[in-house]
């Protein structure tokens, strides 16, 4: 059983299945999108996204989306931090690290009795209903969300020190200051 898990949640739109370096989908549910090629399923677990690829096949293929994509604000992201703050209190979730970035969102979330992709359904349902309590999301059932998350098993406690490092960094590397939430405990690993 891991110690945690390192969780990748990409809004809508962010990352497609048919992301020119790689998915981890099977297939592609548009009709629309699948014009722009086949699932591009890989079995690596390390990150495919410094991969060079062909930016403009990938954008294009986004202007085929039933919706545009999702990009918070700051306040649609401090937002989506207090739907985590709800969920780690209802469920007394262990969380390392937490990034909530323009397009997707990066955890680190410990062992729990619960599975990683109940912990993760939670998080994001709770994320979602305070987007919409606090008036900052469409009540017109618009996705927020795209697919079921990244899921990588830290198995020592080295793993959950880079992989808390990394999300920590996160922010950093895209030019935004780091964060701090309330609900972020220290790993003592």
């Amino acid at each position: 059983m891991p110690l945690a898990h390192h969780v990748i949640l990409s809004l809508y739109g962010f990352w497609l299945p048919n992301d020119p370096r790689g998915s981890w989908s099977d297939f592609v549910g548009s009709w629309d999108l699948l014009r722009y090629g086949k699932a591009t399923k890989v079995e690596t677990r390390r990150s495919v996204a410094h991969v060079r690829h062909d930016a403009r096949a990938r954008l294009q293929a986004k202007r085929a989306l039933r919706h545009p994509p999702v990009r918070l604000s700051g306040r649609q992201a401090r937002a989506v931090g207090r739907g985590f703050a709800r969920a780690v209190a209802e469920s007394r979730y262990v969380v390392h690290a937490c990034s909530v970035l323009p397009d997707h969102v990066h955890l680190v979330v410990g062992r729990h009795e619960r599975t990683v992709g109940r912990i993760v359904g939670h998080l994001k349902a709770r994320a979602t209903q305070r987007l919409g309590a606090e008036g900052l999301w469409p009540p017109d059932k618009r996705p927020v969300w795209g697919g079921r998350g990244w899921k990588v098993f830290l198995d020592t406690p080295g793993d959950v020190r880079r992989a808390v490092a990394y999300v920590e960094d996160n922010p950093v590397k895209d030019g935004k200051p780091r964060q701090r939430w309330s609900f972020v405990v220290t790993f003592e690993g």
